[in-house]
């Protein structure tokens, strides 16, 4: 399941628990001691917030992967060829004004005819597959083990167990903000009316002398709220409205067992039972905006002059819908890697991730066909700020520890300042079975209906690094999935600092025991190493 702007708001909740009762010919030498650079102190200008990914540390003092680098002393004027990337994800606006001519077009397929002209078993697949149908809300995956009944499955008490603790905590948080948000409404009402407006100032605030009780109470609840620097009061009040909204959806349906969300009328239990499932690549919502953030990280238009530049030029992005909101069948996953695989795709994006996979099979066979047809799988680490390597997170590519697959990479998230906080508080990691690291923290991007927003998790990191394989693969094809792999590793900068784990200060390791390659992705980098090797 995807984490976006869930993470946040759970940070809010801990707040308001606690306190009511986030071209060159040679290998560019990385540099080796970068824990020595001076940090960035000052805040980030805007420019710097809504394309810190693409910037350089050395020269910057950010952690990003050297992108307008690249382009400015490698790419230039380089043609290069165009490269396929499968974003398996929650569908994407194909309509947006920053990505509709980067959009994957089936030309073997005549539009809306009902017809599969190309005999690839998908009717209509003119920009790619929607294996959920009109599927929106679904229940997580350990939840529909337990639906299920079946207790002969190994994890079955252990799920049983996760929802029963679930469950509680979403409901007393539930509970938190419905009485903060009507502790603060009633408190908002009465300060506007002693100072006879409604819309008042923090300062007008502090202004307020008063022997009333009530009053007194109303304003140290609103200096409260301005203290957690998180906008207006009314900002903050739609922020709470937001919490319970999703706090709902997780009790109503990603937490319910008596939830049916399947719409698409085949057995996601039975991997023959095929083809289900339409053309229709567009999220059902707008609020799906997983995979339209997704796309533009990887590849949104550079040359158009609006929004925002993904991190690749020379791309075809191919949409396929597997991933509503709630957890992924291993079905529509197995399948639609597959689907990406056959119809042409050289890097398949895998932003989404679950601690259960009953078919992990499926799964683990279809990244293996990836690999065994030169396809790079990238995959987003998860956002539960755990160590993979010994907490499950799928899909994986290694059947207890032995890898079946040699272009399969897990990509953790970096935040916006090198350091000891460089690691993002959210980002899974582990020495096994995270690769690199790559920014992923407050990542702006596009969003449906031609909007731009900033989300952040390891699901933005993954992007960016498929946006690197692009340019690998575009500016030097004859380099294997396998070889790009190996040059991401390779080619990042290593990082000796120690860092923050999980956001807790109290837990602070070296950075080389969060990821195997002890390095975080850069673009300049990749691209020399990648004209080296292929000479």
């Amino acid at each position: 399941m995807k984490t976006i702007k869930f993470l946040p708001l759970l940070a809010l909740a801990a707040i308001l628990v606690s306190s009511c009762g986030s071209t060159a010919d040679i290998l560019a030498t990385p540099v080796e001691n970068i824990d020595t650079l001076p940090l960035k102190v000052s805040e980030l200008t805007e420019t710097e917030k809504q394309k810190w990914g693409h910037l350089d540390l050395v020269r910057d003092t950010i952690p990003g992967m050297s992108v307008d680098k690249a382009y400015s002393e490698i790419i230039k004027n380089k043609k290069g060829k165009t490269v396929i990337v499968a974003v398996i994800d929650s569908g994407i606006d194909i309509d947006h004004e920053d990505l509709d001519d980067v959009i994957w077009t089936n030309t073997d397929e005549v539009p809306n005819n009902g017809k599969d002209d190309d005999n690839n078993g998908y009717v209509d697949d003119v920009h790619g597959w929607n294996f959920v149908g009109d599927g929106y809300n679904e229940q997580l995956e350990y939840v529909r083990i337990i639906a299920s009944g079946d207790t002969s499955n190994p994890r079955f008490q252990e799920a049983k167990a996760e929802l029963e603790t679930e469950r509680q905590k979403y409901l007393e948080l539930k509970t938190n903000y419905d009485q903060f948000l009507l502790q603060l409404s009633s408190a908002d009402e009465t300060i506007s009316k002693h100072l006879g407006k409604k819309d008042y100032t923090k300062a007008e605030v502090n202004a307020i002398k008063t022997e009333d009780k009530g009053l007194q109470q109303s304003k140290s609840i609103i200096q409260y709220v301005y203290s957690l620097d998180a906008g207006s009061v009314s900002e903050f009040k739609q922020q709470l409205k937001d919490g319970v909204e999703q706090f709902n959806d997780r009790l109503n349906y990603y937490l319910n067992v008596n939830h049916k969300g399947r719409l698409t009328g085949d057995n996601p239990d039975d991997y023959n039972d095929r083809p289900y499932g339409d053309g229709n690549v567009k999220p059902k919502k707008k609020d799906e905006s997983h995979g339209t953030h997704v796309a533009g990280i990887i590849a949104a238009e550079r040359k158009n002059n609006k929004g925002v530049k993904g991190v690749a030029n020379n791309v075809k992005i191919m949409s396929i819908r597997s991933t509503p909101r709630g957890d992924e069948y291993d079905k529509d996953v197995a399948l639609a890697i597959r689907y990406a695989v056959d119809n042409g795709a050289k890097i398949i994006n895998a932003s989404f991730g679950k601690s259960y996979s009953p078919h992990s099979d499926w799964v683990r066979d279809a990244i293996k066909y990836a690999s065994d047809k030169d396809v790079l799988f990238v995959h987003a680490a998860g956002n539960d700020s755990n160590n993979i390597d010994v907490k499950p997170n799928f899909p994986d590519d290694n059947v207890n520890g032995v890898e079946i697959s040699n272009t399969y990479i897990r990509v953790g998230a970096l935040a916006p300042k090198y350091g000891t906080n460089m690691v993002a508080n959210f980002s899974n990691y582990g020495k096994q079975n995270v690769d690199v690291f790559a920014p992923g923290g407050e990542i702006y991007s596009t969003m449906p209906e031609n909007e731009y927003e900033f989300q952040g998790g390891t699901s933005m990191a993954a992007p960016a690094v498929a946006g690197v394989a692009a340019l690998i693969r575009s500016y030097y094809p004859s380099l294997s999935a396998a070889q790009v792999k190996k040059i991401l590793m390779d080619s990042g900068l290593e990082v000796k600092t120690k860092v923050i784990v999980g956001g807790d200060t109290s837990n602070i390791k070296p950075f080389s025991e969060l990821t195997r390659s002890g390095k975080m992705v850069n673009a300049y980098n990749a691209l020399v190493m990648a004209q080296k090797l292929s000479k």
